[in-house]
């Protein structure tokens, strides 16, 4: 921990106030670890299947439910006012919207929240409250990374799961963004307009870099119980496949995927 804590600070020093390279400084071999494992190349190929897909959806629904709350929250705070762009990349709506398309108007009595997605609920709620600048890590890994990949992933995910339009697919896109360059500019630019003192600043390159490792060890276990897991949900009629697995391997799997999304995000995203 002392070493992590070390290497954070150099990264402050290296890289001055600029916020968004110290973040890619000290997540660098993370970054790379992860979009090397087995998980984010397999989807990139193409092989996720539809019953896959809409738990995934849950799990995303959840997670980016906290995310968007605890912003809208503190969107006053001084840390998280200058990257507070709901109208340009909230993705609570679009989440609503494909998971009415796949599951129908009762959707919401379908989701499940696996324990680990529960838990980075629950990590956000705390964030929330007790400290909001930790935010800018999720908020800037996760929309920047869905808004960099949305639209690679979106044809990969249509293809995989032989869509024939693009219902079921908002996740991927922001409608409200016309360059998604000239946006990246403008969120680093206002993320390192964010005045944080020396050991806020490392506490946010503690959470980016926390983010990626849990990511990592997911992708890890997932890979023990794709080749049971997979073959098993394709043989679902569009339910949840409960009745085969144990209630731990259901929540690894689902949470597995959720991960797999972002970080595969955040792979195609050019820091």
């Amino acid at each position: 921990m002392e070493n992590m804590k070390s290497a954070r600070k150099n990264y402050t020093e290296e890289f001055g106030s600029d916020l968004s390279e110290q973040i890619k400084a000290a997540t660098k071999d993370n970054h790379v670890r992860a979009e090397n494992t087995q998980l984010m190349l397999s989807y990139q190929k193409g092989q996720i299947t539809l019953p896959q897909y809409k738990v995934l959806l849950c799990s995303l629904y959840e997670i980016y439910k906290a995310l968007e709350e605890e912003l809208d929250r503190n969107c006053s705070h001084p840390a998280v006012a200058p990257i507070y762009f709901p109208q340009e990349l909230a993705r609570l709506e679009s989440l609503e919207g494909d998971l009415e398309h796949f599951f129908g108007s009762d959707w919401k009595k379908r989701v499940i929240v696996p324990a680990a997605t529960h838990k980075y609920e629950q990590r956000l709620r705390e964030i929330g409250r007790e400290n909001p600048e930790l935010l800018v890590a999720h908020a800037y890994t996760r929309y920047l990374g869905d808004l960099s990949g949305g639209q690679v992933l979106g044809k990969i995910t249509q293809k995989s799961l032989e869509l024939s339009s693009k219902e079921g697919l908002s996740f991927f896109s922001f409608p409200s963004v016309s360059s998604p360059n000239r946006f990246k500019q403008l969120y680093r630019s206002r993320m390192n307009s964010i005045a944080l003192t020396k050991e806020e600043k490392e506490a946010v390159l503690e959470e980016a870099v926390s983010a990626f490792e849990l990511n990592i060890q997911v992708f890890d276990d997932l890979q023990k119980m794709l080749s049971v897991t997979t073959g098993t949900a394709e043989h679902t009629n569009g339910n949840f496949p409960t009745a085969a697995f144990p209630p731990s391997s259901i929540m690894q799997f689902t949470v597995g995927l959720c991960v797999a999304l972002a970080t595969i995000g955040v792979g195609i995203y050019a820091f």
